[in-house]
């Protein structure tokens, strides 16, 4: 069975699958990291692949930018395809001044401005937290690699190009750590679904220092958050 957005069948992508924002780091990530890819999907060039790490069985497909796009492709991996650990690895602006370029977030939890989370009528509002199982997981390979991680609140934003220019002042009041713009929806749907989800992000502009990387760094040097999400399979 095939989605409008996917051509892949049952049985095509594993039960664990890394969420690169960019098709092209999914690509990247299956030719450099994984042995044996398969490709799954080009519908849309939002490429998919299913390949094995150190023997485990898993996959890698871009998601695209925003809640929407990322909304629809983790929705239909989880009840079309019985993907049960979905993982983002992406980039993200740094909203604390400790924070330099090419470090590592984990996201325990996104807030958000976005309205995704009405769909759910619940009464009040509700926080939207990773999976505490493969955020532990995460943390443990990230000590033993040696790789230094931040974790606490994300932001996913639904602007890129805010008219409100003192909302990050807000954001940073509460010690939100970055900004990026997917994990809130991601983390709505594996929780309404009872699956695992997990956000591990790279640094790859400061808005408080003003820095940034390049659109290539951002494709193909962002690896040791790729390599933490990897053991998780």
């Amino acid at each position: 069975m095939t989605t409008p957005h996917n051509s892949a069948v049952r049985g095509d992508i594993a039960e664990t699958i890394l969420l690169p924002g960019d098709p092209l780091r999914a690509k990247f990530i299956a030719e450099n990291f994984l042995e044996d890819p398969v490709q799954f999907n080009t519908v849309r060039n939002m490429f998919g692949y299913t390949g094995t790490y150190k023997g485990k069985k898993i996959s890698v497909m871009g998601t695209g930018m925003g809640v929407p796009s990322i909304g629809i492709y983790s929705y239909e991996l989880i009840h079309f395809y019985g993907v049960k650990n979905l993982i983002r690895v992406g980039s993200c602006g740094a909203l604390q001044g400790n924070l330099k370029l090419y470090d590592v977030i984990i996201g325990m939890g996104a807030s958000t401005n976005s309205s995704y989370g009405h769909q759910y009528g619940l009464p009040g509002t509700y926080s939207a937290t990773a999976s505490w199982d493969l955020m532990y997981k995460a943390v443990r390979v990230a000590e033993e690699k040696g790789i230094p991680v931040h974790v606490g609140n994300i932001l996913t934003s639904d602007t890129f190009y805010s008219a409100d220019t003192d909302s990050i002042a807000k954001w940073q009041s509460m010690n939100v750590l970055a900004v990026e713009m997917e994990s809130f929806a991601l983390y709505c749907n594996a929780a309404h679904a009872g699956v695992n989800a997990l956000t591990i992000l790279t640094v790859s502009d400061s808005i408080v220092n003003k820095e940034e990387t390049t659109p290539e760094e951002r494709e193909k040097s962002f690896t040791r958050m790729m390599e933490i999400a990897l053991e998780l399979a």
